[in-house]
């Protein structure tokens, strides 16, 4: 582990006020989100990752002479070795773009299959799998949602993999695949402990290069009315008796589960974060256009009451999301994501939230103007919306939380 990243327990609380030197980069990075990838923002939006991917490689090798790539990998594996608080205000700067994640190196599902097979990973997975990941030289997948169960339960996988000598043969249905369209490998979540009589140590995570015979990327998937390719993708898969051998397992045999709730609660820093540097720009244009806008000569709508109202209330809004956020880091820090995971849970429903009125006040704000592309708002609009499902419906974790707290009442 680096030095950073083994100080950061007994430095969370310190990490809430940045040094000098963080400050100094923190601002740094904001420039550069502000400068260099937002002007690249509408290519990308109105066509397509592939029409923007030689520019944003040139981009990605500036962020790596600078210093500043992959802020959560640790330090030997290439990356900046950032402890999660830290990297959470790094999020919530690169958020601002949905282009500021994957030039650095941060971005999902990459940033969690890294941090999976720097913790899980055999010494032959991590040469051949996570040096070139970890390096930004290839791209990877994480499939476990399926169309025919509800992914907000992932012990109720239907995909199995199934033990033919040294060989595991998969046969499995996923969807919401995000970034497979292009991806070297996906790390896949099936059952392969069918008799276990516990259903979180039945599922097991299998590496499978995407080349394998019986791999099928069936399509990407519409969302919002864009397809959407490349890392920004979300694709319907199949894997018809894909064999691979059985060293290519990750952790343990029934460990499926386990692992991926270790992925999600630093993931749900990194999401939350991310959500707070897109609920920032949406606040920007929401205030520019509140002064500039005028009702009539010398009336602007800043004049009214009600947006007003709005920005009095995003701006409290996002600032306790943001405190909330931190907190939690430094908890996962502290004491792990076990023993933190009301405070994960309480994040992911709490800022998904704040995100979709603070996007909703914007474009109301904007008028007609928010419903076109002619500002980024309509965009984040359609594709945030999905904040409020993806790493667990809204509600799934309000119960969680309400049913841990009725606990100390005596309650079920």
């Amino acid at each position: 582990m680096s030095e950073h990243r083994q100080q950061g327990a007994a430095h969370a609380a310190a990490a809430w006020v940045p040094s000098a030197e963080i400050t100094r980069t923190l601002d740094e990075m904001r420039d550069f989100v502000r400068e260099r990838i937002v002007p690249l923002e509408t290519a990308f939006q109105g066509g397509s990752f592939y029409a923007v991917e030689p520019e944003l490689e040139r981009l990605r090798d500036e962020v790596r002479r600078r210093g500043w790539w992959a802020p959560q990998v640790p330090t030997e594996w290439g990356g900046m070795g950032l402890d999660l608080v830290t990297h959470g205000r790094v999020g919530e700067i690169l958020g601002y773009s949905p282009l500021g994640h994957y030039v650095f190196g941060t971005h999902a599902p990459d940033a969690g299959n890294v941090e999976v097979l720097i913790d899980y990973g055999t010494p032959e997975q991590q040469e051949r799998w996570l040096k070139p990941l970890a390096a930004g030289r290839i791209r990877s997948c994480f499939g476990m949602t399926e169309p025919e169960v509800a992914g907000s339960n992932p012990t109720r996988l239907l995909s199995t993999a199934e033990l033919d000598g040294d060989t595991w043969v998969i046969n499995a249905h996923k969807w919401f695949t995000t970034a497979a369209d292009g991806a070297a490998f996906c790390i896949v979540m099936v059952n392969t402990e069918p008799e276990s009589a516990g259903p979180h140590t039945r599922a097991s995570m299998i590496l499978v290069p995407t080349d394998s015979p019986g791999y099928e990327l069936v399509r990407n998937i519409s969302v919002m009315g864009e397809p959407g390719d490349g890392f920004a993708s979300h694709a319907e898969i199949r894997l018809t008796n894909v064999r691979v051998p059985a060293s290519n397992l990750i952790g343990g045999r029934g460990m499926g589960f386990a692992i991926a709730q270790a992925r999600l609660g630093p993931g749900r820093i990194h999401h939350c974060m991310r959500w707070l540097g897109i609920a920032e720009r949406a606040f920007e244009l929401m205030c520019q256009r509140a002064a500039t806008r005028e009702l009539s000569p010398g009336r602007p709508l800043a004049s009214r009451q009600t947006v007003q109202n709005w920005i009095a209330e995003s701006r409290a809004e996002i600032d306790a999301a943001r405190l909330l956020v931190l907190h939690t880091a430094a908890r996962i820090e502290e004491v792990g994501s076990h023993s933190a995971r009301n405070d994960i849970s309480m994040i992911k429903f709490f800022v998904a939230g704040i995100l979709q009125q603070v996007l909703d006040r914007a474009v109301q704000t904007h008028g007609a103007l928010g419903m076109t592309d002619d500002t980024i708002l309509a965009w984040l609009f359609r594709h945030e919306r999905a904040a409020r499902i993806y790493d667990g419906p809204d509600e799934v974790h309000k119960s969680v939380v309400a049913r841990r707290v009725l606990q100390a009442y005596g309650g079920r």
